[in-house]
């Protein structure tokens, strides 16, 4: 039962668990949609614009079947994507509802339907993390109010609760954003491009535990590879970027989630 050796480090994109949110038709699930081998558990319409291979999932019992057959193996999918996480968590709320007998969660008093709700959440996430296949979670964004001891700043976040982000976060090996930068010709015109933040910052969430990739990059999944494939350089002995307190300079403000 003890391993007799390290686990070596997975080097390929299709073999990690990854949160990626955003705001709406920014391009999340196209994205997702160029993943090696990809199949997505639908909880919701928009990928009507997509050649892609999909199952409905109108409901958490479907999202379980779906994860059974996924877990035999007998297909040639790699990476498994449910678009959106979001919806997939409001299904796993009325199947426990249902199953209970309930209207609402907190019926059961004293927090225990929400606590029956977030370990079923976990258990079924943390088994889909644990197959041998990539697992993608898509999310929308919104903008959240923070208060700390020094005062309040907004926050961009998943649009999940945050008991099942807290779960969605602490399991994901990358945490991508997906935002708008703001780029200033000579001539002083403005224009937006699409981009992913992949480091962590004061106003929104990210993360990235392979430490492979740049703080901003394009969001095109070419280019991501391309950058995600290279061999990850030593660190710096000595050298560390500290995460900026909201409202130093050096830390770039995203677009506003809802613009």
């Amino acid at each position: 039962m003890l391993p007799t050796k390290t686990t070596p480090q997975k080097q390929n994109l299709a073999d990690l668990t990854v949160l990626v949110y955003g705001r709406s038709k920014i391009g999340k699930s196209t994205w997702c949609s160029h993943s090696d081998g990809a199949l997505f558990l639908a909880t919701e319409p928009g990928l009507n614009a997509l050649d892609v291979y999909q199952v409905p999932i109108r409901s958490w019992d479907e999202l379980l079947t779906a994860c059974g057959e996924i877990a035999e193996g007998k297909h040639p999918f790699k990476t498994v994507i449910i678009d959106t996480i979001d919806n997939a968590y409001r299904m796993c709320s009325d199947y426990i509802c249902t199953k209970f007998k309930i209207e609402h969660e907190s019926d059961l008093g004293y927090g225990k339907g929400w606590a029956l709700i977030n370990n079923e959440f976990h258990r079924v996430l943390t088994k889909m993390a644990f197959m041998p296949y990539g697992l993608f979670l898509v999310s929308h964004s919104v903008e959240k109010e923070i208060e700390t001891r020094t005062g309040k700043y907004t926050r961009i976040v998943p649009t999940l609760p945050d008991k099942a982000r807290k779960i969605v976060v602490g399991m994901v090996d990358l945490i991508l954003y997906c935002d708008l930068e703001a780029v200033t010709d000579e001539e002083g015109k403005t224009s937006y491009r699409r981009v992913m933040r992949t480091k962590p910052s004061p106003h929104y969430e990210a993360g990235d535990r392979t430490g492979r990739l740049p703080e901003t990059i394009d969001l095109d999944f070419s280019k991501f590879t391309e950058v995600f494939n290279r061999p990850a350089a030593a660190p710096k002995a000595g050298v560390s970027r500290p995460i900026s307190a909201p409202g130093d300079s050096r830390d770039k403000k995203p677009v506003p989630a809802g613009k």
